[in-house]
């Protein structure tokens, strides 16, 4: 298949965004692989900001960290993305170039806990204020359970009525494929 997976075109859209020495966000820690990924792009110089509420996903991914000799360039909290203002220093607003959410429920964990669209809007509208000039925010959006479904449409009345002088919106879907595939929101700050 010659068209990119919605995975590696969410880390592809990442990649274009941030450099070495940037400041990034991983909203939603899952099981650490998009932190690893974010903190072998940001180099030694640069800073990954990790947030998820369950401490399974946060000590999954501090392992990661430590397995690939990484840790030293994260921070992670447990505590929800809706909080990032206030947990992120001061000294990163308005410098962070990269950010994802991976919504829904942790793989492999309580499928009961799982993403809200007014603390995933939240989350997005700090985000959007806290990046710099083309920062790229990347929302993979898994709608295949009845809260995704709730959070999906939220999520895009909110992003359809974004400014496009603010912030440029894509999406990025396969339409024919079965059983509610995840697909991406990107925004990208002007």
């Amino acid at each position: 298949m010659k068209l990119e997976r919605i995975l590696p075109f969410a880390r592809q859209l990442l990649q274009k965004a941030v450099t070495p020495g940037d400041v990034v966000v991983d909203a939603t820690l899952g099981n650490g692989h998009d932190t690893l990924f974010l903190a072998q792009i940001v180099g030694e110089n640069g800073r990954v900001y990790g947030f998820d509420i369950q401490r399974e996903a946060v000590e999954n991914t501090h392992e990661r960290l430590i397995t690939h000799e990484l840790a030293d360039r994260v921070t992670l909290f447990q505590q929800g993305h809706e909080t990032l203002m206030n947990a992120i220093p001061p000294v990163h607003h308005g410098k962070i170039m990269g950010a994802i959410f991976n919504l829904g429920y942790l793989p492999g964990g309580d499928k009961h806990i799982v993403t809200r669209p007014k603390t995933t809007i939240s989350a997005i509208e700090q985000l959007l204020e806290m990046m710099g000039p083309e920062g790229i925010l990347v929302l993979v959006i898994y709608h295949g359970h009845r809260e995704g479904a709730v959070e999906r449409d939220y999520i895009i009345r909110y992003v359809e009525k974004l400014d496009q002088n603010y912030v440029h919106v894509l999406r990025y879907q396969f339409m024919n494929q079965q059983n509610n595939p995840p697909f991406i929101i990107a925004l990208e700050k002007r």
